[in-house]
């Protein structure tokens, strides 16, 4: 079976302008290597990047997906960074959304053989953020953490890793069904989105210092979260699900010394050295095999389903929707 690829042209509604195509590999040179996709994520950055409102965007025409998993299947003959049947995480720049690849072997970050597929196929973007998140802000165990979308796949990863740093979470979300879903991932209180929760947050916390709010939605949600922080505290923006601004939150600015910043996990990745990403996903994987980290994955799509895939992740879930390798047929 040909190569295919889920392929855009021009920017615009990943329904209209994606399409899915045979494509023709170049011969493998003394420097590359031959990938065979295993897992491949679908994010909203994902989305963003189709749709031309994301941070950076590719040159057109581009192949979608951002982070994925494939398999070394064959190497050039001058290749010493990996071996055939070492997974690897595709590069970014090529497109996670292929079943197959050809790529320099130069740069290529190898996945432990002990990490479960769905984990080796998304620790970049999710877990890595929450990550740094959490461990940039130099919380204080037993202190608390408020995040509104906490049943996002960033904040089940805040969650996981935060109940392991001895870290409490208030969790916001929309949806009733999910109070107990995020209970039993770890949460320690979970309330609804519009139900007052701000009003009673030293109830909710017993007292506790909340040091940081995660907002990834934006709008009153976001001010919702900034009236829950203790003096001194920060309240950190990675998103903007509603594209709703934030209104300019002149009194907690001044008599409770908030402090606003953003996070772009990407602008981390540019800045930092490969020494300093390894030494980050080496401790991603430790978690992951203690069962610290578990991604939860609510649907696995071929690439040959990729309109029922784009329509899953745009209904009511917990968990992240995957492209598998294989043939849907």
């Amino acid at each position: 079976m040909a190569p295919l690829a889920l392929k855009y042209s021009q920017t615009g509604n990943p329904l209209e302008v994606l399409s899915l195509e045979e494509v023709t590999l170049p011969s493998l040179q003394p420097r590359q290597v031959h990938l065979k996709m295993l897992a491949a994520a679908i994010h909203p950055s994902d989305f963003g990047m189709i749709q031309g409102s994301y941070g950076k965007l590719r040159e057109l025409p581009a192949i979608g997906g951002r982070e994925g998993l494939a398999e070394v299947v064959a190497i050039g003959n001058e290749v010493g960074e990996v071996r055939i049947g070492d997974r690897v995480r595709i590069p970014e720049q090529s497109g996670a959304w292929q079943t197959e690849l050809v790529t320099d072997a130069a740069g290529l970050y190898v996945i432990p053989a002990d990490i479960p597929l769905e984990s080796a196929a998304t620790p970049w973007v999710n877990p890595a953020t929450a990550w740094r998140l959490l461990r940039d802000a130099h919380v204080a165990p037993g202190s608390w953490v408020v995040q509104n979308a906490a049943n996002s796949a960033v904040g089940v990863a805040v969650i996981q890793m935060a109940k392991h740093l001895g870290i409490k979470t208030l969790n916001v979300v929309r949806r009733a069904e999910l109070i107990p879903e995020l209970e039993r991932l770890g949460a320690d209180v979970v309330v609804l989105e519009d139900s007052g929760y701000e009003k009673r947050v030293k109830e909710l916390t017993q007292g506790g210092t909340v040091a940081l709010a995660l907002n990834s939605i934006g709008g009153e949600s976001a001010m919702r979260l900034i009236k829950c922080l203790s003096d001194g505290s920060s309240h950190v923006t990675f998103g903007a699900a509603t594209f709703e601004p934030v209104r300019y939150p002149t009194r907690y600015l001044i008599f409770n010394d908030i402090h606003l910043r953003g996070f772009w996990m990407d602008r981390w990745y540019r800045q930092s050295s490969r020494e300093r990403i390894q030494i980050m996903m080496d401790n991603l994987f430790d978690l992951m095999r203690k069962g610290v980290i578990k991604p939860v994955v609510a649907e696995k799509f071929t690439l040959n389903q990729w309109r029922e895939a784009i329509e899953a992740v745009s209904k009511p879930r917990l968990g992240k929707v995957l492209f598998v390798g294989g043939d849907a047929s």
